[in-house]
């Protein structure tokens, strides 16, 4: 390499990175006072913090949800009382008083703005359980989600409880989605307590100094507080989902991470070749800081997509993701350099026991290459074995079984699912604005009662149950402005079942009025629906973006689309384990779940971004540094072996720091953070060994010379970068 390359004031970038040696203590104080205030601020960011329900903004479902609050003053309820007689009927005449008093008080507290019940709604079957001793209070709490759902839960812990002849349990879909933020909340508590002593272990069986398991921690610390900050801001102006802050937690401790081992690993290598502190610290900026920098770029791109989501949920971790990328690249390539040029040699590694062409990556590579399509073949077909479940990806509805078996809204919802043949919390509502015959409407009401999966149909014009009659006319409830609404009650097996063909099946019956479909299920189709109508354009962006970033930081056109390829077998490996685990129940025993048989839609798409942007971030790694030994020595067979043995043992590092925080989820309580944190500790792992270990030499061997082929248009902008050194 020439002199001038290693001279600090003859390189563009070199002027900040010795600015930041000459300015060290400076740069580390500010960073330390930054941190506190950060901190401070990032304190209060799971308290501002929610989940919000689950709409679609401007779908069909949104628009009945309007529509009833607007014109009927009604809406699906967010609070459900399951009352339990013991050994009495709940048409035993203490029980029906008793209940009334129940009702009565509801109606009395603040923020109640309906509540209606079995014995209040005509002795509807829909809100009597199958053997008569149980039966359902409905309530709603209109508002803010926020404030409603505080709402709910102050009520949940007034009303539970005995009650007269009364035993009463909560539950409901906010009290249900109260409870998971609740759990969400003490997952990352809990998790914080395990994954920084654990992180700080790791870190320190990797450096074998205090001082550097101790900067490296204290970088990932001030990434995730630098997003929670962000986070705290943005949900002053908008809705973010609790679970943002988990992410927060295990991408920003994983980021900070990643990129200060590169750093420092560098930095150790210019230590050992014989240069000075100052210099070792501007080389590696100039060097690994250049990866550093195209890596989280790719990490940011794949998160960035989410906010093409029309969805607040996972756009929520696209916040999350660009911020605590921008908090990781601030701390690893200004505090971290500051912080090596004050601890100085005492940073140094240990003396080089082995020359590289001795390191075990170096030979597994070389292995690989004498036989890559022997090797290769084989480890693509293990792949492929593993990714296989993923063919039977199944997408189901969420329920109460999110949350641990002994939630008091799951035990409710359980008690329902096994007592109850339907559910009218779970109604869905067909909405008239305008509907002046009441003939029609008998006849409509009754013909959506005919439907399988229909358990009851309630409207103006009475209860139907298989066509017939069973509740009398409610007008006063159903009709208000010269429009009208019905609720039909699907059975407990279409909820567990096909949701989406009973939805059809209602828009289908000819109405004799123009009508909207909303209501629980409804408005998670809707929400399924944006989903995979955004899902294209989504998947377009990252992979357009990623792959211009992997061609800047290689200057080729092949190793980008073979990093795609490679990703796309670390994604099928994820979802085939999280088919298996979640989906199909597999240890379920073991992680403490219950599997329904299906995954929610937005889950594999909200791991598709994480772990694609992951896989790129490893990816830039390894073929930067081989990049950098081919133009050096312009060798590509050597470069290879060289580049992986240079990156491997850094990236399967950074894999065990990130599997490993993942993986701490497995034992909160809400199946969605055990889905993320199993399946992608298993994507991880897998990525960081068999895809870059393997498959990927074996690919380069067999594209030789055309890895770094360039079309003649773009080789001239590039032909100086790509001459050896």
């Amino acid at each position: 390499m020439p002199q001038q390359d290693l001279d600090p004031t003859s390189h563009p970038d070199n002027g900040f990175a010795a600015w930041l040696v000459r300015r060290r203590i400076l740069v580390v104080s500010l960073a330390g006072v930054l941190a506190v205030l950060l901190l401070v601020v990032a304190a209060g960011a799971l308290g501002a913090l929610s989940l919000s329900r689950i709409a679609a903004p401007g779908s069909e479902s949104d628009r009945a949800r309007q529509i009833l609050a607007d014109q009927f003053h009604t809406g699906p309820p967010n609070l459900v009382l399951l009352v339990d007689a013991g050994d009495r009927s709940v048409d035993d005449t203490a029980v029906r008083r008793a209940a009334a008093g129940l009702e009565q008080e509801l109606t009395t507290q603040t923020g109640v703005a309906e509540v209606g019940s079995y014995w209040s709604r005509g002795d509807s079957p829909a809100l009597r359980s199958r053997d008569g001793r149980q039966a359902l209070v409905l309530v709603r709490v209109p508002g803010e989600v926020n404030e409603s759902r505080a709402r709910v839960g102050e009520l949940a812990d007034r009303y539970a409880g005995q009650r007269g002849p009364l035993h009463v349990q909560v539950g409901g879909q906010d009290e249900v989605f109260r409870e998971i933020g609740a759990q969400a909340r003490a997952d990352f508590v809990q998790a914080e307590i395990i994954v920084l002593p654990l992180v700080l272990g790791l870190l320190m069986l990797i450096y074998r100094r205090i001082a550097l398991a101790l900067i490296t921690l204290g970088i990932g610390v001030l990434a995730t507080a630098g997003a929670l900050a962000g986070l705290r801001l943005i949900a002053s102006v908008t809705e973010v989902s609790t679970f943002a802050a988990n992410l927060a937690l295990v991408m920003g401790l994983a980021l900070g991470v990643d990129y200060c081992l590169f750093v420092i690993a560098r930095y150790r290598e210019e230590l050992a070749d014989g240069n000075d502190v100052g210099r070792s610290v501007v080389i590696a900026v100039r060097t690994a800081g250049r990866t550093v920098l195209f890596s989280g770029l790719a990490v940011a791109t794949s998160l960035l997509a989410l906010l093409l989501f029309p969805l607040s949920f996972l756009r929520s971790f696209g916040y999350a993701g660009v911020l605590v990328v921008a908090s990781a690249l601030f701390g690893s390539l200004v505090v971290l350099p500051a912080g090596l040029a004050l601890l100085g040699h005492r940073a140094a590694g240990p003396v080089r026991e082995q020359p590289v062409e001795h390191g075990r990556w170096f030979r597994l590579a070389q292995v690989v290459m004498r036989r890559p399509l022997l090797i290769g073949g084989a480890v693509l077909a293990l792949v492929l074995l593993l990714a296989s479940p993923a063919l039977g990806l199944r997408f189901g509805l969420p329920d109460a079984r999110i949350l641990p078996a002994e939630a008091s809204s799951r035990i409710t919802a359980d008690q329902i699912r096994a007592g109850f043949g339907q559910e009218e919390s779970d109604a869905l509502y067909v909405v008239a604005t305008r509907a002046d015959a009441a003939g029609p409407l008998a006849q409509y009401a009754g013909q959506l009662s005919r439907l399988d999966g229909v358990a009851q149909v309630d409207s103006a014009a009475g209860g139907f149950v298989d066509g017939q009659r069973i509740v009398p006319p409610a007008s006063d409830r159903f009709s208000r402005d010269g429009g009208t609404y019905l609720t039909v009650t699907p059975t407990q097996a279409v909820l567990e079942g096909d949701v989406a063909t009973l939805v059809d099946r209602i828009r289908a019956v000819p109405a004799p009025y123009d009508v909207v479909i909303g209501g629980s299920p409804a408005e998670m189709l809707d929400w399924r629906d944006a989903l995979a109508d955004r899902i294209p354009l989504v998947l377009g962006v990252i992979l357009l973006l990623s792959f211009a970033v992997l061609h800047l930081a290689t200057g080729s056109v092949l190793l980008p689309l073979k990093a795609t390829v490679l990703n796309l077998l670390s994604l099928g490996v994820m979802f085939g384990v999280t088919v298996w685990v979640f989906q199909q129940g597999n240890l379920s025993g073991l992680l403490g779940f219950t599997p329904t048989g299906g995954l929610e839609a937005s889950m594999p798409m909200l791991m598709f971004c994480i772990v694609y942007g992951l896989s790129m971030d490893y990816e830039v790694f390894v073929v930067s540094r081989i990049r950098e030994e081919y133009l050096r020595t312009g060798d590509s067979a050597l470069a290879v072996a060289t580049g992986l043995q240079r990156s491997a043992p850094l990236v399967s590092a950074a894999a065990v720091v990130l599997a490993s925080s993942f993986a701490v989820y497995a034992t909160g309580g809400v199946v969605y953070l055990k889905m993320i944190g199993i399946g992608m500790a298993v994507a991880v792992l897998v990525d960081a060994t068999l895809i870059r270990g393997v498959l990927l030499p074996a690919f380069m061997k067999l594209a030789g010379r055309a890895n770094w082929w360039l079309p003649s248009f773009g080789a001239a902008g590039l032909r100086v970068s790509r001459q050896p050194r």
